[in-house]
C-alpha cells in the first residue's frame, strides 16, 4: 500500500464541520457508549476518531492504524504504525466499531478478502464494520484532466470491489455520506501540490504543473461541489 500523507493535512477532510458531521453521520448507523472499543483503518493523524473519543468519553483510547507515521497524530488515540492485516491477525481485542475510511482503493482484491474474512472475527456481539469510499457513480471532486481520467479509471475498478464485497457479505446496507465542500482555488491548488488524493501520487512535477494550470482555468476564484462517499456498513 503506498502511504497518503495529506489527505487530511489542513485540508476540509480535517476541518472542524467536516468531521462533526462525518461522525454524526456514523453515530446514526451504529449505537456506541463510552465502554466501546473503536479501531480505525487508515486513520491519518486520527482526528476523526480522537473526536469520537471525545463525544463519547470513551474509558479505552480508539486504536487508529496507518502505514504514514505523521509528528501531529492526536495524543488521544493509540497510534500504530502498521498495516491493517498485520495488526488485525495479532491483536486479541475485539472491537465495536471497525472504521475504514477510504482506504479499501489501496489494497488488492485478495488482501480486502482476508482484511474483510479476519475484521469480522474482531467484532464484538453487534459490531459493526463501517467502509467508506469515494461514490464511484456520482463524483464532483474538482480535477484536471489528466486526473479526472484516472480518477474514472479507479472509480471502475473500486466499483468492482463494492460489488465483491456484497456478493460474499449480501446483508450489507448501502448508505450515503455527503458534504458540502466550500473552498478557495487557492487553497485547493496547494492541496493538489501535495498529492492530498491517492491518484495524484504517481503524476510527475510536469503533470501537477500542467494540472494546476488546467485547475486555474477551469474553477471560479471559490470552489463548491459536493464530497460524497458510498458507505458500506457490515456486522
Amino acid at each position: 500500500m503506498v502511504p497518503l500523507k495529506n489527505w487530511d493535512n489542513k485540508t476540509w477532510l480535517s476541518s472542524d464541520d467536516y468531521i462533526y458531521s462525518f461522525n454524526k453521520f456514523i453515530l446514526k448507523q451504529i449505537k456506541l457508549n463510552r465502554y466501546s472499543r473503536l479501531l480505525d483503518i487508515g486513520c491519518g493523524r486520527g482526528k476523526i476518531i480522537a473526536d469520537l473519543s471525545n463525544k463519547l468519553n470513551l474509558n479505552h483510547k480508539p486504536i487508529g492504524l496507518d502505514i504514514e507515521n505523521h509528528k501531529d497524530i492526536s495524543k488521544k488515540i493509540i497510534f500504530k504504525n502498521t498495516d491493517a492485516l498485520s495488526f488485525i491477525s495479532k491483536t486479541k481485542l475485539k472491537f465495536d466499531l471497525i472504521l475504514i475510511k477510504q482506504t479499501i482503493h489501496l489494497l488488492k482484491k485478495k488482501e480486502i478478502k482476508i482484511l474483510l474474512s479476519m475484521c469480522k472475527n474482531k467484532l464484538n456481539v453487534k459490531g459493526k464494520i463501517i467502509i467508506l469510499s469515494l461514490d464511484p457513480e456520482k463524483n464532483e471532486i474538482p480535477t484536471f484532466f489528466l486526473m479526472k481520467k484516472k480518477l474514472h479509471k479507479s472509480f471502475k475498478r473500486d466499483k468492482g470491489y463494492f460489488d465483491l464485497i456484497i456478493k460474499n457479505y449480501p446483508k450489507t446496507i448501502i448508505k450515503k455520506f455527503i458534504f458540502n465542500v466550500k473552498i478557495s482555488k487557492i487553497k485547493y491548488i496547494q492541496m493538489i501540490k501535495k498529492r492530498y488524493i491517492s491518484t495524484l501520487l504517481s503524476f510527475n512535477e510536469k503533470q501537477i504543473a500542467d494540472g494546476l494550470i488546467e485547475i486555474k482555468d477551469k474553477y471560479k476564484r471559490e470552489i463548491k461541489f459536493k464530497d460524497r462517499l458510498i458507505c458500506l456498513i457490515m456486522n
